[in-house]
């Protein structure tokens, strides 16, 4: 379903939907900005191009090569150095949302988590025996 907003990049009225996110004007930069990149790497000598490269030579704004390779407009597997930031530390990576270090660390606190509660719920259902002393006077 389409909504009506303002272009993130120059401010204008334009009807958002699944597909785009920003007006039809800037939608046209972009796409003539995708074919220079494209352009750019389809060259043999440019296949193992960084992302600095390719950012320098092209003009592209950063974030634009970011979403294109994200989104995988520009396969990373045909272009080893180029990736998108992970969401949690920012290393680059070239699938998922988080890097494998990243992974790794939320899968042990959750084993941690996991652990934490299999105690608290053993020492929950245990029965608790309480003592008392009677004075004897």
């Amino acid at each position: 379903m389409s909504e009506i907003m303002n272009c993130p990049r120059c401010n204008a009225i334009f009807m958002k939907n699944q597909f785009r996110d920003v007006c039809d004007k800037c939608y046209k930069e972009d796409e003539k900005m995708f074919e220079t990149v494209t352009g750019f790497l389809k060259k043999r000598e440019n296949r193992a191009a960084t992302m600095e490269t390719v950012l320098t030579v092209t003009g592209v704004d950063e974030e634009l090569l970011y979403k294109w390779v994200k989104k995988g407009r520009i396969h990373s597997k045909q272009f080893p150095n180029l990736g998108y930031p992970c969401d949690k530390c920012g290393k680059i990576i070239q699938t998922g949302r988080i890097c494998d270090g990243c992974a790794g660390g939320l899968i042990s606190d959750l084993k941690k988590f996991e652990d934490e509660q299999e105690r608290k719920k053993q020492r929950d259902s245990s029965p608790s025996t309480y003592y008392t002393m009677k004075d004897k006077r």
